[in-house]
């Protein structure tokens, strides 16, 4: 095997996996995962550092 053909088996590997990825970001499978990853930021839980920085300020 040549260089060249390593090259090119390494490229389609690559694209190969590439592929793979969108179609498993895109498939609907996927989706429920992202739209509940998309929820977190407005969930309602405290972060365990943010109250210990507000009673610093406090007092």
């Amino acid at each position: 095997m040549e260089l060249n053909d390593f090259r090119i088996l390494i490229t389609v590997v690559g694209f190969l996996c590439f592929v793979g990825i969108c179609i498993w970001a895109w498939s609907k499978h996927a989706k429920s995962g992202f739209d509940e990853a998309a929820q977190l930021p407005f969930t309602d839980d405290d972060v365990p550092g943010s109250q210990q920085s507000r009673h610093s300020k406090e007092g």
